[in-house]
């Protein structure tokens, strides 16, 4: 787990006194196998995941359960019935409206959304998002070869979005200080991989 990644998000919350996580884990059934192990290491309080692509409804219970005792917030991707049931907030893609209209659960939870470009954040925004993912912020080992945004127009797109803008792809502690002040946090897949001995309290 990428520490230095984590202090910069840590830094980022303080800096903006932002009530959103600032640490997003992604899932990935590829690149992360094993996505209990991460979410079990993430900092209480800090973090959050984007639940997506998740074929068995007793993992997804289980990971569920799993953020709610360790205060980790709970977001999933393209699933509004599936995260009502499981007391979670909703992810859109690509800026994507809500269907029928962005629902929250009981409990509360975050409305999220990825986007690429402008469009998709505005997309995003009129959607009615709490927060969003612009990608690729760098080169990412999920897309090989994918042009990346760099630094200088990922900020550039963050500052005007009108919401939160969290950086995703090819994410790092030192990237993501590069980003600047419009940068609200960092999500990762890889960076945020544990070894078996790196738990949080």
């Amino acid at each position: 787990m990428d520490e230095q990644l984590i202090a910069a998000t840590r830094a980022v919350k303080r800096r903006r006194r932002a009530r959103h996580p600032t640490l997003w884990l992604f899932t990935d059934p590829a690149r992360l196998p094993d996505p209990l192990a991460a979410i079990a290491a993430l900092p209480p309080g800090l973090s959050g995941v984007v639940l997506r692509d998740e074929p068995v409804a007793a993992r997804a219970v289980a990971i569920a359960r799993l953020c709610r005792a360790r205060r980790i917030a709970l977001v999933v991707a393209a699933a509004p019935g599936l995260a009502a049931r499981l007391h979670a907030g909703v992810h859109l893609r690509r800026g994507a409206r809500a269907l029928p209209a962005a629902p929250r659960s009981p409990g509360g939870g975050w409305i999220t959304a990825s986007a690429h470009d402008r469009a998709e954040l505005v997309r995003a925004r009129r959607a009615g998002a709490d927060l969003v993912f612009l990608s690729p912020a760098f080169p990412t080992a999920s897309h090989p070869g994918a042009p990346a945004l760099g630094p200088v127009r990922w900020a550039a797109l963050a500052r005007g979005a009108g919401l939160p803008v969290i950086a995703l792809g090819g994410v790092c502690g030192r990237r993501l200080r590069a980003l600047g002040p419009s940068c609200a946090g960092g999500g990762a897949i890889g960076a945020l991989a544990i070894q078996r001995h790196t738990l949080w309290p």
